[in-house]
């Protein structure tokens, strides 16, 4: 179709999909099937989008098992979904000229690091005469409000921006999902010569199609499934999971009693990619409360995490820096140790501490692993032990970790390693390796699954193997080193050693700089997941 074609005459409108990798409650593809007689969905493969510029196999596969499932849902309608790799501008370029393109629909991208890539669309557009639609649904409310109404700037705790979240109102509901047509949904001709620097594909790609990943060893796999439909089939699961731990009373189950050991059901690498619409789970989640708990008003409790969730997105919206550590002007510059060998041995789980190993040998071979294994891993490599960098952290997680968002991610590794948003440099809370999974999952069934090294080793020993003595390891066939590592470090002696340098670290510095004053120690309690902790002391400052 050229530009002369009388077709032209008629709204033709391209959807292109980023994060927000669904068709329920999609507010700007709705408006976008609305305004145009002819629609077509796409999604590109710029090296950025998607989170591909770092990114292992288990993500990669979720990303394209998420488009697989969108080509599907638009194929039963007449459709397909478009998957070009090329620079963005390239690629609308492409609609533009061949197809006729008038308008331009996307969900926002509030990340900072999305920035540079949208604004050179946003020019482009408006030099063509494109119209965009671009419509806020990645988030509960939108950040640039929150930051406006607490007077222009990020509130500095969690407690702060719930009191100014609250003061906005309640998240809006989920849009109504418009209904396909096969005569509005369009499909591209990837077999005819187009002449553009884009490259089509016939199909949602392979891993192997965009980069050479291959799939990581293990001897166990609990695998996640990219997409859409499965992810709203989770969500009812944790729906029903949710209203039966509230008929016992029980508010936020995954926190009050975390299960390390379960099938693969959480639901934040779906919510991470879009699959699955963040205001369709919280506002799901407040009926049941209100159902259960026959009260006609929100509980922030049950919906703890995806709040959490808000408050890194609005923290990083102005700052370009956020993952990063000197030019971060919330983060404080610690003089971590670089130590490529050690970083290495945490990143592969010899480590030498088995709850350490088991969570980061399940990051590599699963791709996800559970909250409170996050933490313990976290401190271990920076403030609690090995006194290694958390950006250095970040980029492994942001490899490996299926739901690894900018934002979220980096603000839970700045918290866990004192760097922002917890106490000024409190080192009160270190997690032990030992005794913290020993609290979360005292059977050791979790290290056993993980390091089959220690799959004889009796529980008494299976969390310190070095305690055992010689001839219990050599009856559960796992000497410590030989079979399994010796530790990396002692923790005792580690520990004591970091807190000093914490403490010097303190004296040296005029002032606490901003974001590093949680609003008080039930904030830390709240956030490390330990038992007993509650929204309720933390808003009220306790």
């Amino acid at each position: 179709m050229g530009q002369d074609d009388p077709m032209m005459a008629k709204p033709v409108g391209v959807h292109w999909f980023r994060h927000g990798l669904r068709l329920h409650d999609n507010p700007a593809l709705t408006d976008l099937l609305a305004t145009c007689s002819t629609v077509y969905l796409m999604f590109i493969f710029d090296g950025e989008s998607g989170g591909t510029r770092l990114i292992g196999y288990n993500r990669f596969k979720f990303l394209l098992e998420s488009l697989e499932d969108l080509d599907g849902q638009l194929a039963t309608h007449g459709g397909r979904l478009v998957t070009a790799r090329g620079d963005p501008v390239d690629v609308l370029n492409m609609f533009r000229v061949d197809y006729g393109m008038t308008h331009l629909s996307f969900e926002q991208d509030c990340e900072p690091v999305w920035l540079p890539r949208d604004d050179r669309v946003r020019a482009w557009c408006q030099q063509q005469g494109v119209t965009i639609i671009e419509r806020i649904s990645h988030t509960l409310w939108d950040p640039a409000e929150v930051i406006d109404a607490n007077g222009g700037e990020p509130p500095l705790t969690f407690a702060m921006f719930h009191q100014v979240a609250m003061s906005i109102g309640l998240p809006p509901p989920p849009v109504q999902a418009a209904p396909l047509d096969s005569r509005q949904l369009a499909r591209v001709d990837t077999d005819r010569p187009h002449g553009h620097p884009v490259e089509l594909f016939p199909r949602v790609p392979a891993v192997a199609d965009l980069k050479p990943l291959s799939p990581p060893a293990g001897e166990h796999q609990k695998r996640y499934v990219g997409g859409e439909t499965h992810a709203l089939y989770l969500l009812g699961e944790r729906i029903a999971y949710e209203e039966a731990a509230l008929s016992r009373g029980i508010i936020m189950p995954n926190q009050y009693c975390p299960d390390l050991l379960g099938p693969p059901r959480s639901l934040s690498a779906y919510l991470r990619h879009g699959c699955l619409s963040v205001r369709r789970m919280y506002h799901m989640l407040q009926k049941v409360f209100r159902a259960i708990m026959d009260v006609n008003g929100h509980s922030l409790s049950i919906c703890l995490q995806l709040i959490w969730r808000e408050f890194f997105y609005t923290m990083s919206v102005n700052n370009p820096y956020y993952d990063q550590m000197e030019p971060n002007p919330i983060c404080l510059n610690i003089r971590w140790r670089s130590d490529a060998r050690q970083l290495k041995q945490w990143t592969l789980g010899q480590t030498g501490y088995p709850f350490i190993d088991a969570a980061m040998r399940q990051l590599v071979q699963e791709g996800w692993i559970h909250h409170v294994a996050r933490n313990a891993a976290s401190c271990f490599l920076t403030r609690g032990d090995l006194w290694i960098s958390w950006v250095d952290g970040l980029q492994v997680f942001y490899e490996h970790l299926l739901d690894a968002d900018w934002s979220v991610s980096a603000g839970n590794w700045m918290w866990v390693s004192s760097s922002a948003f917890e106490k000024f440099l409190d080192t009160s809370d270190i997690i032990s390796p030992v005794a913290y999974g020993r609290m979360f999952e005292p059977t050791g069934e979790y290290i056993r699954r993980y390091v089959p090294e220690l799959r004889r080793m009796p529980t008494e020993y299976v969390f310190s193997p070095w305690e055992a003595p010689l001839e219990v390891q050599r009856e559960a066939g796992c000497v410590v080193g030989e079979d399994y590592p010796c530790r990396i470090v002692d923790h005792q002696v580690a520990s004591r050693h970091n807190c000093k340098k914490m403490k010097r670290i303190a004296q040296q510095l005029d002032s606490c700089p901003p974001h590093c004053m949680p609003s008080g120690h039930a904030e830390v309690k709240l956030f490390l997941g330990v038992p007993g902790a509650s929204l309720e002391d933390v808003l009220a400052g306790r």
